[in-house]
């Protein structure tokens, strides 16, 4: 595990943040070198598909010519949901380092951990709380200026 990459993974988060998205970030990592990066872009491209760790397993997938990422660690900034931790064990990643948790909608041990269900035919190692405060304080601070702006835009129309 290396810090400078949950970093990597809070640039992005910072990225979604300026474009108005859920600040999500995630980078892919391969021998040491960042091989997939993504943000949250689900209003951007109009679709619930493009979250950081889709978007990121995309670019690591053709970055390695091959959908199976197996000796690849992720590193995201929110824990991540049942569609993204599926896509995570369909992609073979080895491990994944989580920041925050997400206790409404987390599937890495929140809700439920699809990522190490023996059910399936791969578990990921995992690890969480990695530079926590940091990555929540990226989303609560998004979310407070949200709610300001909300709450400016009803002040205008009334």
């Amino acid at each position: 595990m290396n810090l400078k990459y949950m970093k990597e993974a809070i640039k992005e988060a910072k990225k979604a943040a300026k474009k108005g998205e859920v600040p999500i970030g995630c980078v892919i990592v391969y021998d040491d070198k960042i091989i997939g990066r993504g943000h949250n872009k689900r209003n951007t491209n109009k679709t619930t598909l493009a979250h950081a760790e889709l978007l990121a397993i995309q670019k690591a997938s053709k970055t390695m010519g091959d959908w199976r990422l197996e000796d690849c660690t992720m590193y995201i900034t929110l824990e991540p949901c049942q569609m993204c931790s599926g896509a995570i064990v369909q992609a073979r990643i080895k491990e994944v380092i989580v920041g925050a948790m997400n206790p409404k909608a987390g599937c890495a041990g929140s809700i439920l951990n699809i990522l190490q269900m023996k059910e399936f035919n791969h578990q990921v190692e995992l690890e969480t709380g990695v530079m926590e405060e940091e990555c929540s304080q990226v989303l609560k601070e998004f979310f407070v200026g949200l709610r300001e702006r909300n709450k400016q835009e009803k002040q205008v129309q009334e």
